[in-house]
């Protein structure tokens, strides 16, 4: 998967929609971890700013829940 940099939808918002589409499968279990910001921009080659964003999205669409010093989780449903 790769996201388009020159597209009309921000490259967070691909990511975000991307990762989404792995929870929604259920790739990503409730509970289980999302990728990290490091892990994010090393795969999609994006800046962190961008990669923490796509998290920050996650989290205020109530789909994983963020715990400082641990990392970002699938929110239970």
């Amino acid at each position: 998967m790769s996201v388009d940099h020159e597209g009309d939808v921000p490259p967070y918002l691909q990511i975000a929609a991307l990762i989404r589409a792995r929870i929604d499968s259920g790739e990503l279990a409730p509970g289980k971890p999302v990728p990290s910001v490091a892990q994010i921009v090393g795969e999609y080659g994006v800046a962190r700013t961008t990669a923490q964003k796509a998290l920050w999205v996650l989290r205020d669409e109530g789909l994983v829940r963020m715990v400082k010093g641990w990392g970002t989780f699938v929110a239970e449903r």
